[in-house]
């Protein structure tokens, strides 16, 4: 068992998960982002990281090497950071969040929650490569999401952030969670 306080971080695409992250970051904690592991693959393959490769290259890594192969290839990378505070970016599933549980018996599972079309309008307003381009899209990654796990995941957070507000907000609401996140660590 690692001794770090590890809080993983899972939400639907365009929820928020970067906010919550960057909040984090400003509060001492180091970062692993596990969709970097899909997008790592997707260059080892030599495949544009469009919306519709990155689903398709997760999807197979699951099945090729089970459901918290993603989990499994970030634990080295966790294990390396140099601060004892960590935050995961992109939880996907149960199977990831308990392969996390089996590394850092300080695990801690926050989610973050936007509405479908507030979701929508972020992604299509970032234009990141994998961002969908409509909502046939949009709609298409929510079931590809949904399929491995996450509403799940997200179901299962034992702290979860409505993110409808500003940005600032937002942020004091994480830094108010983490705050407890960390209290509870020290005891």
């Amino acid at each position: 068992m690692n001794s770090k306080l590890v809080v993983g971080v899972a939400g639907m695409p365009g929820a928020g998960k970067s906010l919550v992250v960057e909040a984090a970051v400003q509060n001492g904690y180091d970062l692993v982002v596990m969709g970097d592991v899909v997008r790592e693959e997707a260059e080892r393959q030599h495949l544009e990281p469009s919306p519709e490769n990155i689903g398709k290259i997760m999807l197979e890594l699951r099945q090729k090497e089970g459901k918290a192969v993603v989990a499994k290839r970030c634990i080295p990378k966790i294990a390396k950071t140099e601060r004892h505070k960590v935050v995961v970016d992109g939880i996907r599933s149960l199977s990831e969040v308990e392969e996390f549980k089996k590394h850092f018996e300080e695990f801690v599972l926050l989610a973050v929650h936007a509405s479908p079309e507030t979701r929508f309008r972020r992604l299509y307003n970032r234009q990141r490569s994998d961002d969908p381009k409509s909502w046939e899209i949009f709609h298409a990654r929510d079931v590809r999401e949904l399929g491995v796990g996450l509403g799940e995941a997200i179901a299962m957070a034992e702290y979860i952030v409505l993110n409808e507000e500003r940005a600032g907000i937002v942020k004091r609401k994480v830094r108010e969670t983490l705050g407890k996140v960390e209290e509870k660590w020290m005891k």
